[in-house]
């Protein structure tokens, strides 16, 4: 099996590394922390605006738009002044963000706070994975997907800390501030442990793995190309859970609403498990195989959502097929994002902010892709693009290897 790119002969020092480590797990739990506080407060934000669902739909693409343009902003910024001041800004603007649903009294205001919170995620998210290629390089082995798996915990903190709040009878700004209270302690907690800036190497520094004579720079652009749309394509399968799972459960099994958010349930708490355990996976088998063997595996979870209600199965039979697909799923995308830190280019912020970006582009428009195939086929039959889609994962795996 190949090894993985981050394995190194001799073990490294890595006691020097752990501050660096925990501020990094810091940034990727107050990213999802922050996220997380202004999902659980959607209701509370919707009544207290009076607005449509339709027109809430419309400003939570603002959130997402700024999270593209930030994470597209991110990269040039990150090579030319480090991760550290980016990440800063970041989280400053995610506190605002967070804060400022609680404050609006019109549409428009709404928009602007989920266009900065956008911002502030996308910022945060390019930095603390560029980082964290820099932390998993100097470990000396896969540590990349522990890393993701922290930004679950993050989110989970976030909703059943605002669940608490609001079960105590908290208002809608009072929970929306001890939210921002708690991403801000993160940050403030966090930044100054984050390794600082690391020299670049320059355009006619030799890259790993290009024999003599080889343009590097075509082979480079190819496999961004791929690691890009591997992203994409898996990450949409994931958008897809996230959005679809518990309706699919209510609409084609007959599953009351609180049935069916077990299937969502099902698929989150194994995305989180399969992350905190991919790591060693990786290290002993190699980042091919973990996307690979994953994104088949995940087909597979995928295969047994799609037949359970022509099957006429039980229920549990479907969360079976979530937690196999949220486990196959769960290491694959930061392997994608370990292999475009270590392209070896001269410009890494912006290699990981273009294979972020893509990655992102398709968790957001899975559940509407998949919305629009519903529309015309069911819901159920929609579900089989994901699994084909896992199954182009399992063809583009090679984009991962580790370059020699």
């Amino acid at each position: 099996m190949t090894s993985s790119p981050t394995a190194v002969t001799a073990a490294p020092d890595r006691s020097a590394l752990r501050r660096p480590r925990a501020a990094v797990i810091g940034l990727f739990l107050l990213a999802g922390l922050g996220l997380a506080t202004w999902v659980v407060n959607i209701p509370a934000v919707q009544e207290r605006l009076g607005i449509s669902h339709g027109v809430l739909g419309g400003l939570l693409l603002l959130l997402g738009a700024g999270s593209v343009v930030a994470m597209q902003a991110s990269g040039p910024l990150v090579d030319r002044i480090g991760s550290r001041p980016v990440a800063a800004v970041g989280s400053a603007l995610i506190v605002l963000g967070v804060l400022a649903p609680g404050l609006a009294v019109a549409p428009w205001h709404l928009g602007v706070a989920l266009f900065v919170l956008g911002v502030g995620i996308g910022a945060v998210d390019v930095a603390m994975n560029e980082r964290a290629v820099v932390v998993e390089r100097a470990w000396g082995r896969p540590i990349m997907s522990s890393f993701h798996a922290f930004f679950s915990v993050g989110g989970a903190v976030g909703a059943g800390f605002g669940a608490l709040l609001q079960s105590a009878g908290l208002g809608l700004l009072p929970t929306l501030v001890a939210g921002a209270l708690a991403v801000a302690v993160l940050a403030v907690v966090s930044l100054p442990s984050v390794p600082a800036r690391t020299a670049r190497p320059t355009a006619s520094d030799p890259t790993p793995g290009d024999r003599a004579g080889t343009p590097a720079g075509p082979r480079r652009t190819g496999r961004l190309l791929a690691l890009a749309l591997t992203a994409f394509l898996l990450m949409l399968a994931e958008g897809t859970a996230n959005d679809w799972s518990a309706l699919q459960a209510v609409e084609d099994l007959d599953q009351s609403a609180a049935a069916a958010s077990l299937a969502y349930a099902a698929f989150a708490v194994a995305m989180t498990v399969g992350r905190f355990t991919a790591d060693p996976v990786a290290h002993r088998f190699g980042a091919v195989s973990v996307v690979r063997v994953g994104s088949a595996v995940a087909a597979a979870g995928m295969l047994v959502v799609v037949l359970s209600p022509v099957l006429a199965v039980g229920f549990w039979v479907t969360l079976v097929g979530w937690v196999v697909f949220g486990l196959g799923l769960s290491g694959t995308v930061p392997q994608i994002f370990t292999a475009a830190g270590n392209l070896g280019a001269a410009n890494p912020g912006v290699t990981i902010s273009r294979v972020v970006s893509a990655g992102y582009v398709g968790l957001l428009a899975g559940p509407a892709v998949i919305g629009w195939l519903a529309g015309g086929v069911g819901l159920t039959a929609a579900l089989v693009l994901p699994l084909v889609f896992c199954g182009a994962g399992v063809a583009l795996a090679g984009a991962v290897a580790p370059r020699r």
